[in-house]
Formats: C-alpha cells, sequence, structure tokens
C-alpha cells in the first residue's frame, strides 16, 4: 500500500538548471538532492522539501503543461508571495478553492517546468 508521496516530476528545457536553481533553492528554500550518476547526465535538478521532492527533468521536445503542477504548503504564504514578487516572479491569488488560501506562481522565465507550482498555507 502507498504511504505518502515522494516527488514530483515537472518537464523543463536543456539549460535552464541555473533558473531552477535560483527559483526552487534560492526563492522557495528547497534543498538540492544530488541526481544519481546515472541520471546526472541527463541534466535537470532535484529538489527536496522535507519528506517530498520535485524532479526537474529535461524534455528535448519541452512545451509547457497547461494544467499539471506540484501543490505545495507553507505556513506563510503572505511571506512566500513577498519573496516570490521581491524575485521578479508573478503571483496571481486564487479564491476559487474553498477553505484554503491559495496562490499560482510563475515559473521561472528561463526554465518553465511542466507546470506552474501552485502553493496553499497549511
Amino acid at each position: 500500500m502507498l504511504t505518502a508521496l515522494h516527488h514530483v516530476q515537472v518537464a523543463c528545457p536543456a539549460g535552464s538548471e541555473d533558473a531552477l536553481r535560483a527559483f526552487y533553492a534560492g526563492v522557495l528554500g528547497m534543498t538540492e538532492v544530488a541526481k544519481p550518476a546515472a541520471l546526472a547526465a541527463r541534466g535537470g535538478a532535484w529538489f527536496r522539501s522535507g519528506g517530498a521532492e520535485i524532479h526537474c527533468g529535461v524534455d528535448a521536445d519541452f512545451r509547457p503543461a497547461r494544467k499539471a503542477h506540484p501543490g505545495l504548503l507553507t505556513t506563510d504564504l503572505d511571506a512566500l508571495a513577498a519573496a516570490c514578487e521581491a524575485a521578479g516572479h508573478d503571483v496571481e491569488w486564487d479564491p476559487h478553492f474553498p477553505g484554503h488560501r491559495r496562490l499560482y506562481v510563475a515559473d521561472p522565465p528561463k526554465a518553465p517546468s511542466g507546470g506552474s507550482p501552485r502553493a496553499c498555507e497549511g
């Protein structure tokens, strides 16, 4: 039986690793995780926060996803929004999730992932 979600894989264009690190580690405060040697040559980057990971994998035929996205929880949504905006990322507040405060964060301009992260306070 399943016990938890280990990671979410999102696609990214080749050469976007620096922008991914600036966003996921720099802005969101996630820790970069070393990829196994057999996978590191493929490019991309992996990040962890708590027990969950986001794996950004290079897709040679990359096209940003329209609906797919990682959903992240934070203890301070306002501080996260401010950090994202200060780093130049667009933030869109979403009132359509009853019982939750939620926002969308635009992906790094040089590294659009498979879907813009959504964050909820919780």
